[in-house]
């Protein structure tokens, strides 16, 4: 594209921009296959990029684990008896389900084989100390705690983090009824009102409380509301779920249900080890160990589905390959990738792997820079096919419908308070693959910056 005909479509991608509420920073920077700039706003300036963080999560992934493609034997929770007690281990994996229609990675494998050799136990144990004990990291908002999006990261991971409770109205002034697991108390304060009323549920919990409470209101003819909610310790509801489990079985659990994590120390910051080799953790011999299927599957669903829980483990994982599996050390990986894609240092700071933490900070120009290198390498295209499809899939599904892009941009998103980003490919109309990373911040509230953001991409690819 001449500089001519760049100047009006600079100018018409501003004015698209122009629409969003007043206040909006943005940023985007768009390169074609030879790295050429086609549209700059703010390139160098440094923007939050929330789930956009998982493109570099998963990269470093791509970049530093060996044979995604293949079943995960390294990362599957086991099961051992010591003595009378039960030991249930995590090992990084975030599949592992106790859902009654689980088919693969199913703690009810442990359980059949803890009930095959003994019919009365003691304690059962969750143990998460593969790796360290960070489970939230630095800069996420304490308020996401409770949140299904907030959960705890923890070496030892079932169902997600995740609970469910069921809110079932009642009679138009009666408490809703609630169906749930039993893990959490569950204080009911909700309020079903008249039919065809507001359905407006509320949660909260403090960290590590036991206690839900649940306010709003529901309408007598509404539908059963699904409300999902993060856990804490999670090595403890995995070690309380494999105890029912083993009930299930018949075999009576006579002792306690614990946990057990291992404190971050000096040798889990790798810029203390100061080349010492990080210790080794070893967990002695199992009765049962499940293999989970490939992290590639993984990785699919966390750009996909923009899965933060999943995405942090796969930072830490990313660590472990080199280190003790600390934030920190995943950091390190990320460091020496986008060093190799010769990102300007200045230009990026990340402090998690999902994009929660409002310490992360990505230039347009960088983003661009790196997805440009992620295309040049031999699994380039293996990680492109991870992104969400415009219009198709995805947290993209609902988007670009109806227009040049429908099916033509693969790009991971990105929301979390006052901001909208979205980086990735696209191929416009004459069929080039533009490369582009775009960003708001200070995005007032009650307000998007999405349908500005989307109409500018579209009149660049209509443009080229």
């Amino acid at each position: 594209m001449s500089a001519q005909q760049a100047a009006p479509l600079q100018a018409r991608v501003e004015a698209e921009l122009a629409r969003a509420a007043t206040g909006t920073r943005f940023g985007l920077v768009v390169a074609d296959a030879q790295g050429r700039e086609v549209v700059t706003v703010n390139p160098d300036q440094r923007f939050i990029p929330a789930s956009n963080t998982k493109i570099v999560t998963t990269a470093a992934a791509f970049a530093t684990l060996p044979m995604l493609d293949r079943p995960d034997a390294a990362g599957g929770a086991a099961v051992r008896l010591d003595g009378r007690d039960v030991i249930l281990t995590g090992r990084g994996d975030a599949r592992l389900s106790s859902a009654p229609s689980c088919v693969a990675n199913c703690l009810a494998a442990l359980a059949d084989a803890v009930a095959a050799r003994a019919r009365h136990v003691r304690n059962v144990t969750g143990d998460s100390s593969l790796l360290p004990d960070e489970r939230w990291s630095a800069g996420m908002s304490w308020n996401n705690i409770p949140s299904r999006y907030g959960t705890a990261i923890a070496a030892l991971t079932l169902d997600d983090n995740e609970l469910a409770a069921v809110v079932t109205p009642a009679k138009a002034g009666q408490a809703p009824g609630i169906s749930h697991l039993g893990y959490l108390a569950i204080d009911n304060r909700a309020v079903t009102v008249a039919a065809g009323g507001k359905t407006d549920l509320e949660f909260d919990r403090l960290p590590f409380d036991r206690a839900l409470r649940i306010t709003g209101t529901i309408a007598a003819d509404a539908a059963p509301q699904t409300l999902r909610f993060g856990i804490d310790d999670p090595a403890h509801y995995a070690a309380w779920r494999l105890a029912a489990l083993l009930r299930e079985r018949s075999v009576q659990v006579e002792g306690e249900i614990g946990s057990r994590y291992r404190p971050v120390g000096p040798g889990d910051d790798p810029r203390q080890r100061a080349g010492t080799p990080p210790p080794q953790i070893e967990f002695g011999a199992q009765l049962a160990t499940l293999t989970p299927p490939p992290l590639l599957d993984d990785i699919r669903t966390i750009n996909k589905d923009s899965q933060n829980l999943h995405a942090e483990l796969l930072l830490r994982r990313t660590g472990l390959a080199r280190g003790t599996g600390s934030v920190a050390d995943g950091q390190v990986e990320i460091e020496a990738m986008f060093a190799r894609a010769g990102v300007p240092r200045t230009a990026w700071d990340f402090s998690d792997g999902s994009g929660m933490s409002t310490y992360n900070r990505i230039a347009p120009r960088g983003m661009v820079k790196l997805l440009g290198w992620i295309a040049a390498q031999p699994w380039g295209a293996a990680w492109r096919e991870t992104l969400p499809i415009g219009g198709v899939d995805g947290t993209l599904a609902r988007r670009f419908k109806g227009t040049i892009l429908e099916g033509k941009i693969f790009a991971k998103t990105g929301t979390i308070n006052a901001t909208n980003a979205l980086a990735g490919y696209m191929t416009t109309k004459s069929g080039k693959t533009l490369t582009f990373a775009a960003y708001a911040n200070d995005v007032p509230s009650g307000t998007s910056a999405t349908p500005a953001m989307d109409a500018a991409l579209v009149a660049i690819a209509e443009a080229n």
